[in-house]
């Protein structure tokens, strides 16, 4: 199951801590974006190329003290088809390192249409008969409850079939997230405490070996008092924590997340690892041509920091 070896790959490593390659071409250093446009031209595709190459060097400074990358869909689809096919090839460069996969994308619907989206992610799309092919073909990705069960079946369904992962979005990090999710229902709950309470409830057929549900939940560092109440709804769901770091949360605001038994979390940073070469604790150590040596020490910082306050 996609949850049992996560929490082994964390074990092995000492490492509950995720990689977020959400790539913007300026994050790129200069010369790598140099050359891409020399080669392939000041546009999308030289930009998608550009991108491929940092996230390639990334994943070789990080592969084997991280367990897994998330990658943010947003950050490649606005570079057009190059930048789907730099998505793809970032996947499989990722799994060829051994890392895990997470894509973030929030899908969901209704139906045939919550199908195409569990196919084109985590399973696979039938090509004439008896034959099937899979797309992204990630170990886990982000979604989005809003739908309910109608929504979220299909996912369940292929998490069990493929042996993969969701991450249902519960308390998101950012700041306007009150407006929906802090609600109150007429029973006196908020809609975040009602939704922990359905991701537990779903994902209890997928338990796996060290009591965990390959039915996650998203909750942000950034709201560290309602991570405390979400930990005690969600026995048995693993938590992916973004929000730490560039966002403002802190590793004590993440370590409410985790259990007693040092499990049940995985910690997400993604600009201040991509972008550690440009950073006030990094730059003078590490010049711009060293930037992946950046991103491993930051890395490792963050790493530690977790583990401290856990």
């Amino acid at each position: 199951m996609f949850i049992d070896t996560l929490i082994e790959r964390i074990k092995e490593k000492n490492n509950p801590t995720v990689v977020g390659l959400d790539p913007r071409v300026e994050y790129v250093p200069g010369f790598i974006r140099q050359a891409a446009y020399k080669e392939f031209g000041m546009n999308s595709k030289g930009a998608a190329h550009a991108i491929l190459e940092f996230n390639k060097k990334i994943i070789d400074a990080v592969h084997d003290i991280v367990p897994a990358v998330k990658l943010q869909s947003a950050y490649y689809e606005m570079y057009g088809l190059e930048g789907i096919g730099t998505l793809m090839e970032t996947i499989k460069y990722s799994k060829s390192r051994g890392m895990l996969v997470v894509m973030d994308a929030k899908r969901n619907d209704i139906g045939s249409t919550a199908e195409a989206y569990s196919s084109a992610y985590l399973g696979s799309a039938q090509i004439g008969e008896g034959n099937n092919e899979a797309a992204f073909d990630a170990h886990a990705l982000t979604v989005n409850p809003y739908f309910g069960i109608d929504g979220i079946k299909p996912f369940i369904d292929d998490c069990r079939k493929y042996d993969k992962g969701i991450f249902i979005l519960v308390k998101t990090s950012n700041k306007s997230s009150g407006q929906l999710q802090d609600l109150l229902t007429h029973n006196g709950k908020s809609i975040y405490e009602v939704v922990a309470g359905y991701v537990e409830e779903w994902g209890k057929p997928l338990v796996g070996k060290y009591g965990y549900s390959g039915v996650g939940a998203v909750v942000g560092a950034t709201y560290p008092n309602q991570a405390k109440i979400l930990r005690s709804i969600l026995k048995h769901a693993y938590i992916l924590v973004p929000g730490y770091g560039a966002q403002g949360g802190s590793a004590r605001d993440a370590a409410h997340s985790f259990n007693k038994d040092g499990l049940g979390a995985i910690i997400n940073a993604s600009r201040s690892i991509m972008c550690a070469y440009q950073s006030e604790t990094w730059k003078e150590r590490f010049p711009e041509e060293n930037f992946d040596e950046a991103c491993r020490a930051e890395a490792i910082r963050m790493r530690d920091d977790i583990l401290e306050a856990i």
